[in-house]
């Protein structure tokens, strides 16, 4: 049996996957980008390799996604990050029809159809707003790491307002709040309110129709999920794989690929 590899570049973290010609997954990892994109891209690849007992040779095509995908130097393709995450979360649940995409720089509404094709899109990549990048800078000033926020939010019996959600004057926001005696969990629901708020005015440039989904890195905090039920008032799919979308929408393309190439 011959495997196909997708690799998902992001700013923060660089994801790898391999499916098998099934298109079933064999392997998964994650790893730090950093500040060489190259070596993190051949980094994911030969630990995911590693993972599935594979040699290099067994995986005979790999599409690069993500914002990093043409530092994906052994790819035999490149596809954009909105087409790849349609892909995998169509694979996993195919009836979502809106994709809601958080990641470490920018955010994605996308509105695709029960085969997973793209429909419409919009992305937000000019400001960190609405990113795990506002996420991460709200929880260097509380002194918190990321994985805490999300719990912690949830403990908001009044969740402040924020006079802003932009991430270079959030600092002095929260220390504003802290000062007049909020506690750090209202300050936290504030935070996640207010990032849902920003996400969910770009979910609905593109119409949001059941069933919605959320994918990338930011899915795994419970408190982000539960913010953009509570401002979509629809119920949020969060796949176990929902931060390797990307990775599995770029195997998958590269799957499809590579069977046509032989065909």
């Amino acid at each position: 049996m011959l495997y196909r590899a997708g690799v998902d570049v992001g700013s923060t973290q660089t994801k790898a996957v391999i499916v098998d010609e099934t298109g079933t997954m064999v392997a998964k990892v994650l790893v730090d980008t950093g500040s060489n994109v190259v070596k993190a891209a051949e980094r994911a690849f030969v630990q995911a390799a590693e993972q599935a007992g594979l040699q290099r040779e067994q995986v005979d095509y790999v599409v690069g996604t993500g914002y990093g995908r043409f530092n994906v130097t052994f790819g035999n393709d490149q596809i954009t990050e909105i087409s790849c995450h349609a892909k995998g979360i169509a694979h996993v649940n195919p009836n979502v029809r809106t994709v809601i995409d958080i990641g470490g720089q920018d955010a994605k509404a996308i509105k695709i159809d029960e085969t997973g094709d793209v429909k419409d899109f919009v992305m937000n990549d000019k400001c960190a707003a609405g990113t795990g990048r506002f996420l991460g800078n709200s929880a260097e000033v509380l002194n918190l790491s990321l994985d805490e926020i999300g719990e912690r939010s949830l403990q908001a019996k009044v969740p402040v307002r924020l006079s802003t959600v932009c991430t270079v004057f959030v600092e002095t926001d929260i220390l504003s709040h802290l000062a007049l005696g909020r506690s750090v969990e209202n300050i936290l629901g504030g935070v996640h309110s207010a990032v849902a708020a920003r996400v969910v005015a770009l979910a609905r440039r593109v119409g949001v129709e059941r069933e919605v989904a959320l994918t990338g890195g930011v899915s795994r905090n419970v408190g982000m999920v539960h913010a953009l039920e509570k401002h979509l008032e629809v119920p949020i799919y969060v796949s176990p794989d929902a931060h390797f979308m990307g990775a599995l929408g770029a195997a998958l393309f590269a799957n499809e690929r590579a069977i046509a190439v032989a065909g």
